[in-house]
């Protein structure tokens, strides 16, 4: 029986379990390896750092099916050679096809003291340190958040709702919030910031984190805590995989998602060398053509010559649980309406995958 191996249960693999289960042909059966007995919705990290949502509230179970096995460890190596991914405690799982989808990790951008000293909520063990730091700090403290993308933006906010005593700093490298969109969003979210005192510092640039403080450009400011938001890396397994990779360290791909010399080894989600911004969608979409892709496969048929351009539909962001902004078909949303527009897709998106 051919063996599917999907490593890492995230927005990519959950899409390929979703598509494949109900339809799995009968010579086929499906793996899924990660570290926690669940699928974590990434996009609410900021919300539990924040201490607005629980580990519950943004978590889904894996589906279940008789042929399929869920495994649960840290993953040590991926030997292509063999066909082959090693765990950390020494099981050897086999596969006849791969599907890569372990996410990323913060991008430091060699900044001295910037992994050792701040925080993060790349995952939910990261989230949940970041929780019991910033929720622990007594009344009046400061906090930094480094990198105003929509990560940066959502965790800001919604620490403002969690804890109106604090302090707190955003550092946007660029010169407005979310530049490279309508100046009709950047203002409405520079002005939700400036009406709830969240100080916006543009144009900032990180040279230095120590314990206490931080250095943009050559000032330096003094903060009680630092979450670092500010650019993501593929995990260092996928860095480490002897494949060809772009200057981002991704596993460059052909259009079918597999990596170049492998048929077998396909990449989804954030590792994925792609030009287009990293996200749950990108994942989603990608799954789908890889989906595609392996059906054809097993079925022994041609795959077509161009496969279908990803085009993203727009994003959604929070600021807090009574404010939003949606940015679709080349239409801005603000307001609670756009919140409202957020939650209901996040409500949808458990229940299809519950």
């Amino acid at each position: 029986m051919g063996k599917l191996v999907l490593l890492g249960g995230g927005y990519g693999n959950m899409r390929v379990m979703l598509r494949l289960l109900n339809s799995l042909p009968l010579d086929r059966e499906v793996v899924i390896i990660d570290r926690a007995p669940f699928h974590s919705l990434k996009t609410e990290f900021y919300a539990l750092a924040a201490g607005t949502a629980t580990d519950k509230e943004i978590r889904v179970s894996f589906p279940e099916h008789e042929r399929l096995t869920p495994v649960y460890g840290e993953i040590t190596e991926i030997n292509r050679a063999e066909k082959v991914v090693i765990l950390e405690d020494g099981q050897r799982i086999e596969y006849d096809d791969l599907v890569v989808g372990l996410g990323c990790e913060d991008k430091y951008h060699g900044v001295p003291g910037a992994e050792e000293y701040t925080y993060s909520i790349q995952t939910m063990g990261q989230s949940r340190a970041t929780l019991q730091a910033l929720c622990g700090l007594p009344a009046g403290s400061t906090v930094g958040i480094v990198g105003a993308g929509l990560s940066g933006i959502e965790l800001a906010s919604e620490l403002r709702e969690s804890r109106s005593d604090l302090k707190i700093k955003l550092f946007d490298r660029g010169p407005r919030i979310l530049k490279d969109f309508p100046e009709k969003l950047s203002k409405y979210v520079n002005d939700w910031f400036v009406k709830h005192n969240v100080d916006v510092i543009a144009n900032s640039n990180i040279t230095k984190v120590e314990p206490g403080k931080i250095f943009n450009h050559e000032d330096e400011i003094l903060l009680d805590k630092v979450v670092w938001t500010a650019g993501v890396q593929p995990v260092k397994i996928v860095r480490d995989m002897d494949v060809e990779k772009d200057k981002q360290g991704r596993p460059l791909v052909t259009q079918y998602f597999n990596v170049l010399d492998d048929e077998h080894v396909y990449i989804v989600g954030d590792c994925a060398s792609s030009d287009l911004p990293p996200t749950a969608q990108l994942a989603e979409e990608q799954a789908e053509l890889i989906v595609k892709v392996l059906r054809m496969r097993w079925k022994g048929e041609h795959l077509p010559e161009k496969m279908p351009d990803i085009k993203l539909k727009g994003f959604m962001g929070a600021l807090g649980k009574k404010q939003g902004f949606v940015y679709l078909a080349d239409t801005t949303v603000t307001g609670r309406i756009a919140r409202l527009m957020k939650s209901g897709l996040l409500w949808y998106y458990k229940r299809q995958n519950d």
